[in-house]
């Protein structure tokens, strides 16, 4: 009897033991694929950053251009009515 106890405690530790290990392994690959989620979302977010700071820079080009174009305009009107006021 007391064999038979002992061998059912042994094999019941050996499972509880397999369990376990199963267990970790689970965990393990989840925090993993947690990890690497986290790293694609900060990839996409950098992206998405680097994106926006192309899009300002070339609006805020843009509105130079267009204020120099404006300011060279002014200039000509005021050339013009100068001229026109001389004849």
């Amino acid at each position: 009897m007391k064999k038979a106890v002992i061998a059912f405690l042994l094999a019941g530790s050996l499972g509880l033991a397999a369990c376990s290990q199963k267990t970790a392994d689970s965990a393990a690959n989840t925090a993993d694929a947690a990890a690497a989620d986290v790293n694609a979302t900060a990839a996409d977010a950098i992206a998405d950053v680097n994106a926006a700071a192309a899009d300002a820079a070339a609006t805020a080009g843009n509105a130079v251009d267009a204020a120099g174009e404006a300011a060279a305009n002014a200039t000509d009107a005021a050339a013009n009515a100068v001229e026109n006021a001389a004849h």
